[in-house]
């Protein structure tokens, strides 16, 4: 018969959760400078410093980048943000609708639209004018390029919006009804804007997605006036033979997405 004491001592030799936890960390730490001492020793620093960030190279973007580049970034983004904002509620009230019909419609183009890669939409608006005879978009590149970020944009705020109205309480509308307000007095002045406080956070999720499809706009075919970061990027590392234009672009939006990222967290926590 096995003693007590002899049985109570593997389990004394157990390590404790907290015991366990620690080695864990201290197993990733390790891993983590090791491979920090790899990185910092072994990657060839002068070679990729001369490719990816030579100031010579930088400063020939300059103005551009700025009063071109990221102008028209923005100007792109805001404009297909407008619509997709304003669409995709329409769109969304459209999916609760109790009209078949209108249900349809948001179904298939939401799924359309969210099923599609970014790039063919913006291949498929070139195509329009041989669509439609005689019918183009209106703006030019820039009314095409807002049109293409809108479609894209529209599908998924559609989803945003009706995530957000659903989160709105139905006794919200009850009492709204009660006080005398028609079906649709209600929705609009108690409903939706409860719902827009609702997907704030995710529609600047959204706004930030934009933004980086924005580097699609490219493929419709854009001049040197209509260039945004990505495209003008490209064609100045083409022009040098150098990634720094690459890198530079890559900063500026994260300039701007970065500063995105951390209202729409704020937002969330709040």
């Amino acid at each position: 018969m096995t003693s007590p004491s002899v049985a109570a001592e593997p389990a004394k030799a157990r390590l404790s959760p907290r015991k366990k936890q620690r080695i864990i960390r201290v197993t990733q730490y390790t891993v983590l400078i090791v491979a920090a001492l790899f990185v910092l020793l072994y990657v060839d620093w002068p070679s990729l410093a001369d490719v990816f960030a030579k100031p010579k190279v930088a400063e020939k973007m300059l103005p551009e980048l700025f009063t071109i580049a990221l102008a028209n970034t923005v100007i792109y983004t805001a404009g297909g943000f407008a619509l997709s904002f304003v669409f995709g509620l329409l769109l969304a009230l459209m999916k609760m609708s109790e009209v078949r019909p209108y249900r349809w419609i948001a179904n298939i183009y939401i799924e359309i639209f969210r099923g599609l890669p970014a790039v063919l939409v913006f291949i498929m608006i070139t195509f329009i004018p041989l669509a439609f005879h005689g019918t183009d978009i209106p703006g030019g590149i820039t009314g095409k390029a807002i049109f293409g970020l809108a479609l894209i944009g529209t599908a998924y705020q559609a989803e945003v919006f009706r995530a957000g109205l659903l989160a709105v309480p139905k006794g919200q509308t009850e009492a709204a009804r009660s006080l005398g307000m028609s079906a649709i007095r209600a929705q609009f002045t108690v409903v939706i804007p409860q719902a827009i406080r609702i997907v704030i956070p995710p529609t600047t999720n959204q706004l930030v997605a934009l933004l980086k499809d924005s580097s699609l706009v490219q493929f419709i075919g854009v001049s040197s006036a209509y260039v945004e970061l990505a495209k003008y990027g490209n064609d100045v590392a083409s022009q040098y033979s150098n990634g720094t234009p690459i890198m530079v672009a890559g900063l500026t939006y994260l300039i701007v997405t970065i500063p995105l990222g951390l209202l729409a967290r704020r937002l969330e926590k709040r």
